[in-house]
């Protein structure tokens, strides 16, 4: 007869939107704690957080945690490198995950020493509000494993889908080319920001333009995204993330945004 899984001690290895939302989401239900890389980024997610999590600079103290997400900047060796010390740094029993959207989970499995143990838990911004995460395994994850991870996602509210382990899954492979043709699009016709985005609006009920869920997405990250998944990237959003304009995060994007 197999024992019951124990209560959930949710552990966050990053302080960004995506690490911060999942926090504030889980933090109601779970016992959550937050990893920061220095005091000062802790301090910015303390006070994005409202004290819905612990937050912590000592990566050890995720040590007692049932569950570990890591949840930093969509980076292969940034991620590689982490990953590999919260396998050696974590208990045995801990299962390990990312929050990559997409790199291969079957990848940063092997680099965090416990691939029989982890997962892709490909959340979407803003996370309080999304409620699908896609879930993807390397091939060493048991039933078991992957069934504690639908449950996990179940505990959070979220509809969780077994997706392939395939660059960009479903919804990255297939929204990222759209995002980009709407940037070429401007580029070919001299059409403005406002107007593409006002048309998919209202004639296909989107409820965020193109455009502007690039600059929501962030410029750069979509690049790499593009960059991951094969796409051919528009050279004017390469141009944008050079002159610093990254979106809402840097308050400007395609779009102009106030402090």
């Amino acid at each position: 007869m197999s024992q019951p899984n124990p209560p959930i001690r949710l552990g966050i290895a990053g302080s960004g939107a995506i690490a911060s939302g999942l926090a504030r989401l889980a933090g109601p239900q779970l016992h959550t704690v937050l990893w920061a890389r220095s005091e000062e980024s802790a301090e910015r997610a303390r006070g994005s957080l409202d004290g819905a999590a612990e937050v912590v600079t000592d990566l050890g103290a995720l040590a007692g945690c049932t569950f570990v997400v890591e949840a930093i900047a969509e980076e292969r060796g940034p991620k590689r490198d982490l990953l590999a010390r919260l396998g050696s740094e974590l208990s045995p029993e801990t299962l390990l995950a990312t929050t990559t959207s997409s790199l291969s989970v079957a990848m940063l499995g092997e680099a965090s020493g416990r691939p029989e143990r982890f997962g892709g838990l490909h959340v979407f911004n803003p996370v309080e509000k999304m409620k699908l995460v896609e879930l993807a395994f390397p091939p060493a994850a048991g039933d078991d494993v992957r069934q504690r991870f639908r449950d996990l996602c179940a505990s959070l509210g979220k509809t969780a889908v077994d997706v392939p382990d395939t660059p960009g899954f479903v919804v990255n492979r297939l929204l990222f080319p759209f995002l980009f043709e709407a940037v070429r699009l401007v580029d070919d016709t001299g059409l403005d920001p406002e107007s593409v985005d006002s048309c998919m609006k209202l004639g296909t009920g989107h409820p965020m333009g193109p455009l502007a869920l690039l600059d929501l997405v962030g410029l750069d990250v979509a690049v790499a995204i593009g960059e991951s998944i094969g796409a051919l990237v528009p050279v004017r959003l390469r141009e944008l993330v050079a002159e610093g304009r990254l979106g809402r995060k840097s308050g400007a994007g395609f779009f102009e945004y106030g402090s």
